[in-house]
């Protein structure tokens, strides 16, 4: 079995856990491991509220989820100011902040991050499950 969903959502902190919880559904339905699907929700939080925090210029923006049972991939676009991966991936060691990329990395396989100035931003990573 396989799921695909295309989410559009409004640029606004309620749309997070919103997307959170259809994550966990999907994973669920496809008894995926928890570990693995703790992973990625904690990915998917960080990849969505970096575009709520940072993403100036955008009114919305867009999720999509493919779910099988031995693979997940995730696309987190916006058409924001954009960010310069290479410089906002690694924080200073005294920051509270900036850990959320790091953590995609840390927690999902394949990722790519591309971003360009007033075009927009999009954040992309995979999980496969044994």
């Amino acid at each position: 079995m396989r799921m695909s969903v295309r989410l559009n959502l409004p640029r606004e902190v309620d749309s997070v856990p919103a997307v959170r919880r259809l994550l966990r559904c999907a994973l669920t339905i496809l008894r995926v491991d928890g570990q693995a699907g703790a992973d990625l929700e904690i990915a998917l939080t960080e990849a969505c509220a970096n575009v709520v925090k940072h993403a100036a210029g955008a009114e919305k923006f867009e999720v999509r989820l493919d779910v099988g049972e031995d693979h997940c991939s995730i696309d987190v676009m916006d058409d924001g100011s954009g960010f310069d991966p290479a410089v906002d991936a690694t924080p200073s060691p005294t920051s509270e902040r900036g850990r959320g990329l790091l953590l995609i990395k840390a927690l999902g396989e394949n990722v790519r991050m591309h971003s360009s100035p007033r075009s927009g931003s999009l954040i992309h990573f995979e999980k496969s499950f044994a």
